[in-house]
């Protein structure tokens, strides 16, 4: 199971700025099976690549702005192809166009970069945050608006159950729409105290089990690993949440 498990490589951000390189060879030490790409820290894809290709670890995804996205959607799908991934993701929105309309206006612009890039291969996803809850379109919350699973909208579900728990939502029951939609799956873990803040996998208050379940039978291809910010060495945190996470996937496995 550990080639479908990556690590969001924002929660390396510093790591990766400072030594990239050693940051995806320790990433592939510790047994991760793959890596998203945050941005490049000046870094060309190629050399990138070579990494991956050295340490076997593969590309699962990249998040991209929707504005370099809607300015240099080619050029994103040639990174995406150079390093072997189809899933181009968007992680968010500006707080500027968090309102009706502003939704409208996203949820036009990424089904045109999927008609754009879909003769390519690539595949347009959305990964949320609390905040789409706080606004509503056409009578449901901007989440379910933007993945609706309608003909006509390509977006793709990336969703994050911090993001989702953090709302007031049960993260099992607010994927069910999305069966054979939702390639990737965002997951990090929620301390059990007032603040609710990140916290590894494995030591806070959910309930991963029912995620895997969920996942291995509607479609995920990828357990993607990502915190924030982290109260201890973020190295550490990814490495407790590989493990924790390993382990429930293989006591499925053995069930």
């Amino acid at each position: 199971m550990r080639e479908k498990i990556a690590v969001q490589l924002y929660t390396l951000r510093e790591e990766c700025a400072s030594d990239f390189p050693a940051t995806l060879r320790e990433i592939s030490q510790i047994g991760y099976g793959g890596v998203q790409f945050a941005g490049f820290h000046g870094h060309d894809p190629k050399a990138l690549k070579d990494i991956l290709d050295e340490t076997g670890l593969k590309a699962a995804g990249l998040h991209v702005g929707l504005d370099e996205l809607l300015e240099r959607g080619d050029q994103v799908a040639d990174e995406a192809e150079v390093l072997g991934t189809i899933d181009i993701i968007c992680p968010g929105i500006a707080e500027a166009i968090r309102t009706e309309g502003g939704y409208k206006g996203v949820r036009s612009d990424l089904n045109a970069i999927s008609a754009k890039l879909k003769d390519r291969g690539i595949r347009i996803s959305y990964h949320n945050h609390a905040f789409e809850f706080e606004t509503k379109v056409d009578g449901k919350d901007a989440l379910s608006y933007l993945l609706e699973p309608v003909p006509g909208n390509e977006i793709l579900a990336e969703l994050d159950v911090f993001w989702l728990k953090k709302a007031g939502h049960d993260p099992v029951a607010f994927f069910e729409p999305y069966g054979g939609r939702m390639p990737i799956v965002h997951l990090k873990d929620m301390t059990d105290d007032e603040e609710a803040t990140f916290a590894p996998i494995g030591t806070g208050v959910i309930d991963f089990a029912p995620i895997i379940e969920w996942g291995e039978t509607s479609g995920v291809e990828w357990y993607v690993v990502e915190q924030d910010s982290c109260k201890t060495a973020p190295m550490d945190c990814v490495r407790t949440s590989y493990g924790n996470l390993l382990s429930l996937m293989e006591q499925r496995a053995e069930r």
